[in-house]
């Protein structure tokens, strides 16, 4: 039995360590003599061991190190043949098969012979103490250890103060390099290599290198320390200590390459085949993003934008179809008549395909309401073989929902360009702008400016979105915009679009339309069938005379549906019967007329002329009715007219006075007479010049007592020389005049141009007459002339269009 002088930490009496030790295997840690640690015992021998100490009152058992801490069962093969005896100085009984005991190491100890193995091992032990020597060499040891440590211990603010004192105390060297040695983050096969070295001087220049190592790591943490806090401020602690950690791994070789999902970025950016210049940008903000830590604010906002980036269709494209028959088959078979649009759009494929670099034109259709504007975009990408990509522009007043925020604000977004193009995942959709005219204008933004760029060809091959900082091409996009008017558009973002204008429907195109279109899809989408429901000819045409006025479809969609949802009851009540919906059944479903036809408005009465109007939705018809009293030669107008019509009115009477004689009424009848105008429906504003026409006519009608002809209608600017001038909108006029059953119209001679727009029906059912001076007005509009009527003065050029002949082709001047 060997007798040992006890550690530091007891009262220095000494501990007999017995020849034959029970030996506890140890995981994971190395213990040295005069240390003190706690252990968890659950192994079924170190149960028995511990339990068979206490029973027996055997304080002092045997530490040794596993060589592998997965092993579950060591024996004498599995264990360093060199450890440390150790006092159980408490023991805590955790549950039925688990202990918490508190050892404290005595002195090494060296395996001679392990004796047992069951119910736990005992070895035959050697005592190995510290030999009791000094001389210069170990003092100048214990001097360096003592002073580097302190110095470690000042560089790590996490060590109580008393540590250095601590230090100071110990003046034996084997139990200073102990002490050390046991305190220090060193892997397990290294304190076993210093619990192993029995030579004092050896064994101090061994702890003496690891010190000096942990020395030089704590001085590059401290100075990382430094210049991280300069960088980053005082307001990002955490983000401080991670960086510092990272840096200490750097340092030491540690640090983990693979930076998680972020690699995943590089090869994107690959993936995604962008232009070289967009490439370097992409490449720099991931250099970026693999040195901030996720905790911090920027990397929320760089890895977002790199998601932009690597997800945006740089290189990825449809194929065009180039097939003309097929398109032009696709486009007949989703809409009726827009042949203008179908041409065009035809064309444009046919140049594709002698010259596939041509560049994507920007089309405006425009129109009223409801004739296929928005639904014509898709047909134009299926004939395509394009994707279609739609945004509304109706109420946009921020240029930024074109251009994009800047990354500096919160929460920032690319335009809606961008967006879109994202969202499509292609570089050459049809990309419809629906609504340009009612983009928002005022002194919150002017988004119209934006899309100057983004609707010119020569430019936008480089569009600069202010959230990408980075061109992206949009010139392989074909750009369609849809507008009701195009006065609002500013004459910049107009210059640069192909206007391609549609018309409203005749009468008999809306019966094809809902034929072919509405009916069917009406039936289908309430749970019909053409078995359980038909709407007859006379029903259609019940509803488009009678239920609708627009030039468009939409409600007599929204109507055909109203009356597909009457029989859809009927049929869910359990009626069996084939509802056939008639002319005379379409009250029951729709309720009383909503509209009279004009004709019925319409009386041969002096007075009363009709004129035609153009409005956002198509055109109109009005009446202007003149009417005369006794007073004071005032004019008086009503029907919430505009200054120019007024003015238009002025210029009328003004000419019918200069006409007094020529028109056998008294050239001072304006004397005791007031007259007064009126236009009906006067909570509708009316405003523009080409009213003058009918004023004329409607005050001339009055004054001579002579009904004007219930079926014609005009429209015309005139002067006080009596010249008819030329005004806008004779396609939507001339259509309206159709739709009221008007046989004559009559037009200013140089809107006769204008009349090739006008569809082949209207032109074929109506007459229509040209006028170069109002002096030829009467004898055309004038159900008889009056007695006195004087001769026409000279000047005049009326050229008269009438109707072809049955199975005759129309007049070419048309």
């Amino acid at each position: 039995m060997t007798k040992v002088k006890g550690g530091p930490t007891d009262s220095g009496g000494p501990v007999e360590v017995p020849e034959q030790l029970s030996i506890l295997p140890l995981r994971n840690s190395v213990l040295f003599p005069g240390a003190i640690i706690p252990i968890d015992v659950g192994r079924r021998k170190s149960v028995r061991l511990v339990e068979e100490a206490i029973s027996r009152e055997r304080p002092v058992i045997g530490i040794l190190t596993q060589r592998d801490a997965r092993t579950e069962d060591p024996n004498d093969g599995d264990m360093y043949a060199v450890g440390c005896a150790a006092r159980i100085l408490k023991v805590i009984k955790l549950a039925k098969d688990n202990f918490s005991v508190i050892l404290q190491g005595v002195t090494r100890i060296r395996i001679d012979e392990y004796t047992q193995q069951d119910p736990f091992i005992i070895a035959r032990v050697q005592a190995v103490p510290d030999p009791a020597t000094t001389d210069v060499e170990l003092d100048a040891l214990v001097m360096n250890l003592k002073d580097i440590a302190k110095r470690v211990i000042k560089l790590m603010p996490e060590l109580p103060k008393e540590a250095g004192a601590l230090v100071d105390s110990v003046n034996e060297p084997g139990q200073l390099a102990d002490l050390i040695t046991s305190n220090l983050d060193l892997q397990v096969d290294e304190k076993q290599d210093v619990l192993e070295t029995f030579d004092l001087k050896a064994r101090m220049r061994t702890v003496l290198q690891f010190l000096s190592r942990q020395l030089e790591v704590l001085k590059v943490r401290e100075k990382i320390n430094t210049q991280v806090q300069e960088e980053m401020g005082r307001n990002q602690r955490e983000y401080v200590l991670r960086q510092q950690l990272k840096a200490i791994k750097e340092e030491l070789g540690e640090l983990d390459e693979a930076g998680g999902d972020l690699e995943e970025f590089k090869e994107k950016i690959a993936e995604a085949k962008m232009p070289a210049e967009v490439e370097k940008a992409a490449l720099k903000q991931f250099e970026r993003l693999k040195v901030m830590q996720p905790s911090s604010a920027e990397y929320t906002v760089t890895r977002t934008y790199l998601e932009w980036l690597v997800e945006l269709p740089w290189s990825v494209s449809t194929e065009d179809k180039l097939d003309i028959s097929e398109a032009r088959d696709i486009l007949n078979s989703d809409h009726y008549d827009l042949e203008k649009v179908k041409k065009r759009i035809l064309e444009y494929l046919a140049v594709r395909k002698l010259k596939s670099d041509k560049k994507g034109p920007i089309l405006c259709l425009l129109g009223p309401p409801g004739v296929g504007k928005t639904s014509l975009g898709r047909s134009i990408a299926k004939a395509m073989g394009r994707k279609f990509l739609r945004i509304s522009l109706g109420g946009v007043r921020d240029e930024a929902e074109i251009r994009g925020h800047r990354r500096t604000y919160v929460g920032s977004l690319p335009g809606r360009i961008i967006q879109g193009m994202k969202k499509v995942g292609t570089n050459n959709p049809i990309f419809m702008l629906d609504e340009l005219d009612k983009l928002g204008h005022d002194f919150r933004g002017d988004p119209a400016s934006a899309l100057l760029e983004v609707l010119d060809p020569e430019q936008n091959n480089s569009f600069s979105d202010h959230y990408l900082e980075v061109p992206f091409d949009l010139s392989k996009v074909m750009f369609l915009a849809t507008a009701n008017i195009i006065d609002p558009v500013p004459p910049a973002l107009k210059d640069r679009l192909e206007i391609l204008e549609l018309p409203g429907y005749t009468r008999d195109e809306k019966r094809s339309i809902a034929k072919q279109f509405l009916i069917p899809k009406q039936i289908e989408e309430h749970g019909l069938d053409g078995k359980v429901m038909e709407l007859t000819e006379g029903g259609l045409c019940e509803i488009i005379d009678s239920y609708t006025r627009e030039a468009g479809v939409r409600n007599l969609e929204r109507e055909v549906g109203s009356v597909c949802r009457g029989v859809a009851v009927k049929v869910a009540e359990g009626s069996k019967d084939k509802f056939t919906v008639d002319a005379k059944d379409i009250p029951d479903f729709l309720g009383p007329q909503k509209y009279m036809s004009e004709v019925a408005e319409r009386t041969a009465e002096a007075g009363v002329a009709t004129g035609l109007a153009w409005t956002p939705v198509g055109g109109d018809i009005l009446f202007i009715e003149a009417t005369k009293m006794p007073g004071k030669g005032t004019l008086v107008l009503t029907g919430q007219l505009g200054d120019v019509m007024k003015e238009s009115a002025q210029a009328a009477l003004s000419f019918v006075r200069s006409r007094a004689r020529w028109l056998g009424i008294e050239e001072n009848f304006l004397e005791k007479t007031d007259i007064h105008v009126h236009i009906p429906a006067g909570a509708i504003p009316k405003d523009g010049p080409s009213a003058g026409v009918t004023m004329f006519v409607a005050l001339a009608s009055m004054l001579t007592g002579k009904p004007i002809r219930n079926d014609v209608a005009m429209t015309g600017e005139i002067t006080l020389r009596g010249s008819v001038l030329p005004v806008g909108g004779i396609k939507e006029k001339v259509l309206a005049a159709h739709r009221a059953g008007i046989k004559r119209v009559i037009l200013p001679e140089r809107n006769q141009k204008d009349m090739v727009d006008v569809p082949d029906q209207a032109k074929n059912e109506m007459e229509f007459v040209y006028v170069k001076r109002i002096d030829e007005l009467l004898p055309l509009v004038l159900t008889e002339m009056p007695e006195k009527y004087g001769k026409i003065p000279s000047g005049g050029g009326t050229t008269m269009i009438t109707p072809p002949t049955p199975g005759q082709p129309p007049p070419t001047t048309a």
